[in-house]
């Protein structure tokens, strides 16, 4: 039985919530290794290599092209009919996903030869002692073993939208805990089998290695397991599925030219992320996986607090259409205003807390102070643009549930000259700015760290804006009402920030306690004021969570 609609959001929160917590357990597993070093930027960058295939073909390119008809059909009770165009869409999409797959292993080493071009003098670089690893030959080592995993994710994204379409959404957003737990199953296993003769601590380059690849296997692994836990439940709703490479099936051809313009959108913005690849191969080694780690906490408010919304509201918006005009516009005003009740005191919280956040996260192992800093400037930089991606997020929703795959694209496009344009001078100014330039650091703990990453997250968060007002523009020429209401969204920052100065105050005043127990006193604090303080003052978005987490 389907989940009652009303809680559908909090169940999608509830699956990205424990796949997000594993990815931070990841995270601070490799981080516990390996620190923010070269071995680090390895670990990004070979994951997100083969992750093109799931960036272009999976759960974003499955909402803008199939959901919307998926729906149509289980709406018009043609239950047959939607079984057999999944068929059909299952068929093509594994056909196109199995050459893909194939063409990047084969060619691996010119795929990362282009998006890691200041990873090529690798080589030289450690013959002069300046590198004690080569990135690029153990990078494309790496994804020639694990870009089949993306290609197995990119059909778990199908199934995804079976069940989205059929309001099952736990399932399909708790699967890539799967995938996380895999990963860190690797690294256990790999640190007990290759690390545990290892005295005081010095672990050899071979050793270290040789764990990256442990935890490369489970990544392939877990995607593998992510895909074939939702595969029974998708089967068991499906009526005349049958595959097929048919495409005069219904509604075949209606979700292939909405699939062109979705699979160019998400093009745009994976050569955005290729691009964030390429320059960060051009700075200090770190760069990557100071990036990244940043990243895993700005994606988890925008996974929580948006996209669950998002994609609980999406099969609505694609049943009431452009002709349930007030209904669509009740629906897409209602969204915004439940995602930023928490997104914007996550956006407060990151820029007061997020250094304390980090370190109680990820301060352990070879993750030091200087890394700490690093990060956490890293991720203030994101942090401004926050709230704009998630609200773009948002009306990308509505855009697809109108038929629209088209401006989403156009915008993706302008999303990345604008950040590009604004990162690259940014970047390389920073860069030749160490942590410990504008940081006072023990000398113990200074290391060759430096801000370049700073001016990525910056362009990032200048692009977000820009496609933010250019969305709310065409929408209103549109439906004659963007949907995002300024007021309410004030309204909570103004609350989040009375509440972030007594518990920065608290913060300051705290005796020398552990980085984790301070952080959980300051951040409890901090949220039980936020949620106290709207529960005095009735807010309407605190009582749609609460009965949805009570439901």
């Amino acid at each position: 039985m389907a989940p009652p609609r009303r809680s559908k959001a909090i169940v999608v929160a509830a699956g990205i919530l424990a796949s997000r917590l594993f990815g931070l357990v990841r995270d601070a597993i490799a981080l516990f290794f390996f620190g923010i070093s070269a071995h680090s930027d390895v670990f990004q960058a070979a994951f997100r290599a083969p992750n093109v295939l799931v960036n272009l073909l999976g759960e974003g390119t499955m909402s803008a092209a199939f959901i919307p008809v998926y729906s149509r059909l289980l709406e018009e009770r043609r239950e047959r009919e939607a079984g057999r165009f999944a068929g059909s869409i299952f068929g093509l999409l594994t056909m196109l996903v199995s050459a893909l797959v194939l063409a990047g292993v084969l060619l691996a080493k010119p795929l990362i030869g282009v998006l890691m071009f200041g990873w090529l003098g690798d080589a030289a670089r450690v013959a002069a002692g300046e590198l004690v690893v080569n990135r690029y030959e153990l990078t494309v080592e790496a994804v020639r073993l694990i870009f089949p995993m993306s290609g197995v994710i990119v059909l778990s994204a199908w199934a995804l939208g079976i069940l989205n379409s059929h309001r099952r959404f736990f399932l399909p957003y708790f699967a890539p805990v799967l995938w996380n737990a895999s990963i860190i199953g690797g690294f256990l296993i790999g640190a007990a089998w290759f690390l545990g003769s290892a005295e005081d601590g010095a672990w050899t380059l071979a050793a270290l290695n040789q764990l990256l690849f442990a935890a490369f296997v489970g990544g392939l692994v877990g995607g593998l397991l992510q895909f074939l836990v939702q595969l029974p439940s998708a089967l068991r709703v499906l009526e005349g599925f049958r595959i097929s490479l048919d495409t005069k099936v219904e509604g075949v051809r209606t979700a292939i030219r909405a699939f062109g313009p979705a699979v160019a959108g998400r093009g745009i913005v994976q050569l955005s992320s290729w691009v964030d690849l390429f320059l960060a191969s051009l700075l200090a080694a770190g760069a990557l996986a100071a990036l990244r780690s940043a990243l895993v906490l700005y994606i988890l408010p925008i996974s929580l607090f948006g996209l669950s919304v998002a994609a609980s509201e999406l099969p609505e918006l694609s049943r009431a259409g452009k002709s349930e005009r007030a209904q669509f516009l009740d629906h897409l005003r209602r969204s915004i205003r439940q995602s930023m009740f928490l997104t914007v005191p996550t956006a407060v919280g990151y820029l007061a807390f997020g250094f304390l956040v980090i370190g109680a996260i990820f301060r352990r192992g070879e993750f030091g102070l200087a890394d700490n800093w690093l990060v956490y400037v890293v991720l203030g930089a994101y942090t401004v643009g926050l709230v704009a991606t998630t609200l773009s997020r948002l009306l990308q929703n509505a855009y697809w549930a109108l038929g629209d795959t088209k401006t989403p694209a156009r915008l993706a496009g302008l999303r990345l000259v604008v950040s590009v344009s604004v990162a690259a001078p940014l970047m390389m100014l920073l860069d030749g700015w160490a942590v410990s330039d504008v940081v006072h650091l023990p000398e113990a703990v200074r290391g060759e760290l430096f801000l370049g990453a700073a001016g990525l997250a910056v362009g990032s968060s200048v692009a977000a804006w820009l496609e933010l007002w250019r969305l709310r523009v065409l929408l209103k020429r549109s439906l004659e009402d963007s949907g995002v209401h300024w007021k309410p969204i004030v309204k909570v920052a103004g609350l989040a920030i009375l509440a972030a100065v007594p518990a920065t105050l608290v913060w300051w005043l705290l005796p020398g306690l552990p980085t984790v127990a301070t952080a959980a006193i300051v951040v409890g604090l901090y949220s039980m004021l936020y949620l106290g303080t709207a529960y005095g003052l009735s807010f309407p978005e605190l009582t749609w969570w609460l009965g949805r987490l009570r439901s």
